[in-house]
């Protein structure tokens, strides 16, 4: 049974991004001040959705999922096909969590057999394996955004903490470093993610939600779904999944890290 969702906890929220807030400020740097700027736009809306409840959770997930699968086609050189077949079950996703959330694996079953399908229809020898792959990937990637409706209470809370383990992980990386964390990326230091737990965790036991599935999606998901970005960005040979977001790049690079602590979060809840 999905959880009800309550009244959202404001002002602690608030205080969590003016805090997160001054630290980015003093620090100087351009583009994190972009990135904040951007988020002070981003958490009305996020806000907004949660507050309508489980149809707002939906309707943002929805929204997101299509944004983010326009953006995974490309990086990815999938077809307006693939792009279209794939973008319809990722919307799908969402609003069967909140209308028939007992359907969700049957969903699953017939999106992954249905990105599948597409190449193999339009009778693509030459690059239809790829493709598929690519397509079939993208669903997996993408489909824990139904997390935002099925993870009730809990979303709101990993939204933020992720937030926020994003700004600390910056500033850890700074003043910690240590070894680089991957050649994926090696500018991040296993002094960042040290940051980016503490300061993601810090926010989930300030809302009540520091679960032992909340805490590793944060602690341990979160990095993981950024270095997954990276080594789709690198096969790519891209620096960002986009331009129209000031800090960011695209809205997959702002959600990376998401991505996959909904999935932990998922899977351990």
């Amino acid at each position: 049974m999905i959880p009800s969702f309550s009244a959202l906890p404001v002002p602690y929220l608030a205080g969590a991004f003016a805090v997160t807030g001054v630290a980015v400020w003093r620090s100087g740097d351009r583009e994190l001040v972009r990135r904040w700027l951007s988020w002070l736009a981003i958490v009305p809306i996020v806000g907004g959705a949660f507050l309508l409840g489980a149809p707002g959770a939906a309707a943002l997930a929805s929204g997101v999922a299509l944004v983010a699968a326009a953006e995974y086609a490309r990086l990815a050189r999938l077809r307006r096909a693939d792009l279209a077949v794939m973008a319809a079950a990722l919307v799908a996703f969402p609003l069967t969590a909140w209308l028939a959330p007992g359907h969700m694996l049957r969903l699953l079953m017939a999106a992954l057999l249905a990105v599948a399908l597409v190449p193999v229809l339009a009778g693509d020898a030459g690059g239809g394996a790829d493709r598929a792959r690519g397509a079939v990937f993208g669903v997996v990637w993408l489909a824990p955004l139904s997390g935002l409706v099925l993870l009730g209470e809990l979303a709101l809370p990993l939204c933020a903490a992720i937030a926020v383990a994003d700004v600390a992980a910056w500033c850890g990386g700074k003043l910690l470093r240590g070894p680089a964390l991957s050649p994926l990326s090696p500018a991040k230091r296993w002094g960042g993610i040290a940051g980016g737990a503490l300061g993601g965790v810090a926010v989930l036991a300030l809302f009540g939600a520091a679960t032992p599935a909340t805490v590793l999606a944060v602690a341990a998901g979160a990095p993981l779904g950024d270095l997954l970005e990276s080594m789709l960005k690198r096969g790519a040979g891209v620096k960002d999944a986009g331009n129209w977001l000031p800090g960011f790049g695209g809205l997959l690079d702002r959600i990376d890290s998401l991505l996959v602590a909904l999935a932990v979060a998922l899977v351990l809840s």
